[in-house]
This record gives C-alpha cells, sequence and structure tokens, in this order.
C-alpha cells in the first residue's frame, strides 16, 4: 500500500473512527488539530486528510478496530513503515501472527509473513518481537537471510 493510498483509505474512515470512540466533531477536530469544517469535508469525502492529520489520528487512535482492521497491524508502526527507511534492529513484541499474518518462510531464529491484508511482509523472532517490515517480498526474504546468518555467526 503507498502513502496515497493509505491516506484516501484512512480519511474514507475517519467518521466511521470518530464514532467509535464517541467524539463530537468538534471534539475530534479538535484532537486532530484542524478545524471542525475541515473534519466535516473530510467525512464527506470532499477532501482527503494530510499527512500530518493521518500521522496524529494513527497515533491518537493506535487502538482503533477500524484502523487495525484496515491494515492489519498496528496503526502507528504501519506509518512508520511507510514514512521510514527500515532498521535491522528489535521493535516490539507482537502477537506471533495469529491473526493478519500469513507464515512465508521459516528459519531457526526468524520467520517472515506477510499481512494478509495489506500485503505488506515483517520478520519476527521466535519471540515473536519484530525486526524488520517493507512492502517488498525480496528484500524481506534477503533481510531474513541476513539477519539467520548473522545469528549463527
Amino acid at each position: 500500500m503507498q502513502k496515497s493510498e493509505f491516506i484516501e483509505q484512512v480519511s474514507r474512515k475517519m467518521k466511521l473512527i470518530r464514532i467509535e470512540s464517541q467524539y463530537s466533531q468538534e471534539e475530534m477536530a479538535n484532537l486532530l488539530g484542524i478545524s471542525k469544517k475541515t473534519l466535516i469535508q473530510i467525512e464527506k469525502e470532499r477532501n482527503e486528510a494530510s499527512w500530518s492529520t493521518i500521522v496524529t489520528l494513527c497515533a491518537l487512535f493506535n487502538e482503533s478496530e477500524i484502523l487495525i482492521h484496515l491494515i492489519g497491524d498496528d496503526p502507528v508502526e504501519f506509518v512508520k513503515l511507510i514514512a521510514t527507511e527500515n532498521t535491522y534492529e528489535p521493535k516490539e513484541k507482537t502477537l506471533g501472527g495469529r491473526v493478519f499474518w500469513h507464515a512465508i518462510e521459516s528459519g531457526p531464529h526468524y520467520t517472515l509473513q506477510q499481512n494478509i491484508i495489506s500485503g505488506h511482509y515483517r520478520i519476527i523472532d521466535l519471540n515473536h518481537v519484530r525486526w524488520y517490515s517493507t512492502f517488498d517480498a525480496e528484500d524481506a526474504e534477503q533481510v531474513r537471510l541476513k539477519l539467520e546468518h548473522q545469528r549463527e555467526v
């Protein structure tokens, strides 16, 4: 999923996220740092939210079931994946991929998984700690092999 597609999809779900969290339009607009008029335009799908509004929404509503089901992952981690370069270091502990994830390749120390909703990939270790995320399957497999090799040395 590209940044523009993510902005579009989250913008279309903003009203549902607001209702799920039981906020009025005025309260939601204040939380996001936008005007009520702008929020109404987004909710009526006349405009899309800005990237900074999407990032704020994902940070503040990271436990929203609507957001999680939209992308099948932690919204904050997904924003980081889109916005930044990835590094090969342990991040947060996951649930191991019981929901939203399909194992692609497993080694003695790391597993490559693909998200069944967004299609992005991640590498987790035996303790279900996320090490890497990307949209590129070939890159993900190369990183998994590199991590396996580093672990064995």
